[in-house]
């Protein structure tokens, strides 16, 4: 007994003696890091903890994506493995700051009818990266009642103190009640868009809801539609009941019979990380039954309202995010639909894919996507009137 207790004392003593040698190897070890000298992380930007260090004496062990969604000073902590393969650790601080100016979507006049009910303020979209309430307002005299040209200038300031104005027309005409009975019938022919674009790289498809009325998707099939978007359904408004698109089930069950490869997207009015969660799960719900072999796209277009939303693109773009992550934690690929436009300007950096909306012949966004929406008015076998057709990559 006394022997094993000779042993178990020596043993603890050893460990003892080895925890002070670490203790002391580590609070003696090198550390060498010089700074950046400016320490400024813009919101919402996708920096790392290296990207502040100009030398160091090692390597970083974790170089992650610091958090910059909070204005102010932020600790960032991590460890790197010394010259002499000591682990050791270190923090410095950075200020998150927002220097971005608010956003006016305006161009160089407007034009009104005489005596419209209008209010500039909140018909000219007007935003910001981080304010979810940038102060709007107008510069100059005008009267919507009376016909003429009035120059005026639009200005903005978010709560960081970063300004935007920008001078425009303010052009009040006399209303006139025309009807033009030539209308042009154009249109872009499905057959042309597989011709002209159709590689061995990607399918050409269309997306539809109940404005197709009933399809034909053996004409469709016939005609080389390759994939179909099917709107599933929406809100009647923000925070509104849900509903299924008139002719989803029909549409489904059509194009899984021609075998024709599907994907759904839903139209939100989200305003908030809470109902857009309420969204998601609401689609899941309703696509239980259903296989898919393409994503669920999230659909946000309320911009001619944009103002009233009171979200900053941050805030708009998390309530995608928010739909989209809990679609794919259900098993689901996500997906954000939008214009060119709107995904250069107002949608943030996000990690799904993008579904570009951009009705041209050759696409400049610069951005990747993974499907491309070329224009709102193709014709195709199987479909009365128009549909959206799409190339998917």
């Amino acid at each position: 007994m006394k022997k094993l207790l000779i042993v178990i004392f020596c043993l603890i003593f050893i460990f003892s003696c080895f925890k002070l040698y670490n203790y002391i190897r580590i609070k003696t070890a090198k550390i060498e890091v010089v700074l950046n000298d400016d320490l400024n992380l813009e919101f919402s930007s996708k920096r790392k903890v290296s990207s502040f260090i100009k030398n160091i004496n090692g390597t970083i062990i974790d170089d992650y994506v610091i958090d910059s969604t909070i204005l102010g000073e932020k600790k960032v902590k991590f460890k790197f493995i010394n010259d002499d393969n000591i682990e050791v650790s270190y923090q410095y601080k950075v200020n998150v700051v927002d220097t971005k100016e608010p956003l006016i979507w305006l161009g160089k006049s407007i034009s009104i009818a005489k005596g419209e009910n209008i209010n500039l303020e909140k018909t000219i979209l007007c935003g910001d990266n981080y304010d979810p309430t940038p102060k709007c307002f107008v510069e100059g005299i005008y009267d919507i009642n009376t016909v003429g040209d009035y120059e005026l200038v639009f200005k903005a300031v978010d709560n960081s103190g970063n300004s935007e104005q920008v001078p425009f027309t303010l052009k009040v005409y006399e209303p006139v009640n025309t009807y033009d009975e030539k209308k042009e019938n154009n249109f872009t022919d499905f057959t042309e868009v597989i011709n002209k674009y159709k590689t061995n790289n990607n399918k050409i498809g269309i997306d539809v809801s109940h404005w197709q009325g009933e399809i034909d998707f053996k004409a469709l099939k016939n005609a080389g539609v390759e994939f179909i978007m099917i709107r599933l359904g929406g809100t009647k408004g923000t925070n509104g009941e849900y509903f299924v698109d008139k002719y989803f089930k029909r549409n489904i069950k059509e194009a899984k019979k021609y075998n024709i490869k599907v994907g759904v997207y839903f139209y939100s009015y989200a305003n908030s990380i809470k109902s857009s969660l309420k969204d998601s799960n609401w689609v899941i719900k309703q696509l239980k039954k259903y296989d898919l072999d393409l994503p669920i796209a999230f659909d946000w277009e309320e911009w001619r309202y944009f103002n009233d939303y009171n979200l900053s693109f941050f805030g708009l773009t998390s309530i995608a995010d928010a739909f989209l992550d809990n679609i794919e934690k259900h098993g689901y690929k996500g997906m954000l639909y939008s214009s060119k436009n709107y995904l250069e300007k107002i949608w943030m950096e996000n990690d799904y894919d993008i579904w570009l909306a951009h009705y041209t012949d050759k696409t400049d966004y610069e951005g990747t996507y993974k499907m491309w929406q070329i224009c709102e008015n193709g014709k195709v076998d199987g479909i009365n009137g128009m549909v959206d057709i799409d190339i998917m990559y």
